[in-house]
């Protein structure tokens, strides 16, 4: 459907928004600051939405990416790409067993998500503002993905730990409550947020890179910021791929904080539980060198490349839709044009 066909739906293309002189400011305005008409509830409900389809249909991959980032894997659980692994999880362990963890996922990301965009749409549009007068600003940009990142992981960081223990072979949990209950019970509350600085330290850069690879791939593709799916989900792809990229050695350390592999732990002799990222980066760096910061790469940037195309362009679809349903309610009967 050609989008100008519908009078609200024109709306929607910022070259149409008139900027503040009353002349239309083609090029200024981008269309994922629709702001004025899209509500916070909007960008919470589109994030909430694309969080959960992002996670959910790329989680095997997850799996596989957490088994391939095992510093001193199980012999039965090396693998030389992603497919062989899949291939041999389901063959040897069930056709349900890469899925493991995905409840717990799901419901951390729901709201970390829903925060997260929610909170990159207010303050790009705030710096925005100041540091380019309204106009697409890159530093704004990167600057929202890291507030936002801090909100995000807040949430998300407990989920994650969970999440990456059922992940791995022969992991002693029964279910998600078994886990839960054996890290508090074993470890105490600040198990979940063992990784969290590192988390941090990993997604504000990832977000940073991320959101300015796509705002930059939104320049060329999509200029004058309309609805436009294929153009969404390119640059996504484009900017899951970068990013991931760019910080997977801190993935690998985020990894070994959130798993504590015993075997690995044990064959340098830690005792106890491993604990900060410095502590992180000298274990991984003893127990396989430069070249273990770089396990499972390729399943990262398999992992991340669809699935922030899909975050991306089932983001924009629903914030498309409901703002056009909230402008359409505001705007009334539309009379004969």
């Amino acid at each position: 459907m050609e989008l100008r066909a519908d009078p609200v739906v024109a709306t929607l293309d910022m070259s149409e928004i008139k900027g503040k002189d009353g002349e239309p400011s083609e090029g200024d305005g981008d269309y994922e600051s629709l702001p004025a008409h899209a509500s916070l509830t909007i960008h919470m409900t589109a994030g909430a939405v694309a969080g959960i389809l992002e996670h959910t249909v790329m989680y095997p991959v997850d799996s596989v990416k957490t088994r391939m980032q095992s510093l001193q894997p199980d012999p039965k659980a090396q693998y030389s790409s992603v497919y062989e692994a899949l291939r041999r999880i389901v063959r040897t362990e069930g056709l349900l067993r890469p899925l493991r963890g995905l409840n717990i996922t799901m419901l951390g990301a729901g709201p970390a998500h829903a925060l997260y965009f929610a909170c990159y749409e207010h303050v790009k549009r705030t710096l925005s503002e100041v540091i380019q007068n309204g106009g697409n600003s890159h530093i704004a940009n990167g600057l929202a993905g890291c507030v936002a990142t801090v909100l995000h992981d807040a949430v998300m960081n407990p989920a994650e730990v969970v999440k990456q223990r059922m992940q791995m072979y022969n992991s002693p949990y029964r279910n998600l409550l078994d886990c839960v209950g054996t890290i508090q019970r074993t470890e105490g509350l600040t198990a979940f947020y063992r990784s969290y600085s590192t988390q941090l330290a990993m997604n504000i850069p990832f977000q940073a890179v991320h959101f300015m690879t796509y705002e930059l791939m939104q320049e060329r593709l999509n200029p004058h910021r309309q609805y436009h799916p294929g153009s969404h989900v390119l640059s996504g792809a484009a900017a899951g791929a970068v990013s991931a990229a760019i910080t997977t050695p801190l993935d690998v350390c985020k990894t070994l904080l959130n798993t504590q592999e015993n075997v690995a732990l044990s064959s340098i002799h830690i005792s106890g539980h491993l604990t900060g990222m410095a502590n992180a980066f000298r274990t991984v760096y003893r127990l396989g060198g430069t070249a273990a910061f770089f396990k499972g790469i390729q399943a990262r940037v398999i992992y991340q490349m669809p699935s922030t195309a899909i975050a991306w362009s089932v983001y924009e679809f629903f914030k498309y839709v409901l703002t056009k349903q909230q402008m359409e309610r505001e705007a009334g009967p539309a009379g004969p044009v």
